[in-house]
């Protein structure tokens, strides 16, 4: 069964609630990410991060202009990136707030997340879709819940992610756990922790 309502909300609250020193050092990350000094890389590592992230949301910005398909019961790597890349979840408050709302199994109504990650200034997300929702309405849903969540404590109003976003359906030969552990990855290889385990904003079906 998925990590979605009370049982995923209060893993990720565990892992948010945590002590304010781990918050302190998490909002380091944040201010290590902003600045392009990162954890055991140097800074041309995380110049190269960005290039390829761009690269994907320009991808995504002419995916949204084609239109979209999307078939019930399908595996979707979804990537969405923060209105003008602005690091918002740098912010440990209100990345923890974020983190819970992705937990709730209203946030996704028919659809299932398999294993999302939270960073600075975009997320990903392994989603299979239900008999209802096509993709543009779960991500729709889910961008919607989490700006609802994350303004307030930003102390800011409007839109909280870009209107685009790049998304990979999954072919049958795909495994899904090899997928998931390549998304919960990128805080590593982005250099904002030395390994997946210190990072708090994350979560997959199978942990």
């Amino acid at each position: 069964m998925p990590a979605t309502g009370t049982s995923a909300e209060c893993r990720i609250g565990a892992r948010c609630g945590v002590s304010p020193g781990a918050g302190r050092e998490v909002a380091a990350m944040g201010r290590s990410y902003r600045s392009g000094r990162v954890v055991g890389r140097p800074r041309l590592g995380r110049r190269s991060y960005n290039v390829r992230m761009n690269t994907l949301y320009r991808r995504g910005h002419v995916a949204l202009r084609r239109g979209r398909f999307s078939a019930a019961g399908h595996v979707y790597h979804v990537t969405a990136a923060t209105q003008e890349r602005t690091p918002f979840f740098a912010d440990f408050a209100a990345a923890c707030a974020v983190g819970r709302c992705l937990g709730r199994r209203e946030t996704w109504g028919d659809a299932r997340v398999l294993a999302w990650v939270l960073m600075p200034d975009h997320a990903h997300w392994l989603i299979e879709l239900g008999t209802t929702d096509p993709l543009a309405r779960v991500v729709s849903r889910l961008k919607s819940a989490s700006a609802r969540v994350a303004n307030p404590v930003l102390c800011r109003q409007g839109a909280l992610w870009a209107r685009a976003y790049h998304d990979h359906a999954l072919r049958d030969d795909e495994d899904l756990r090899t997928v998931a552990r390549y998304l919960i990855g990128n805080p590593v290889r982005a250099g904002l922790v030395a390994q997946v385990g210190d990072y708090p904003f994350w979560d997959a079906v199978w942990v």
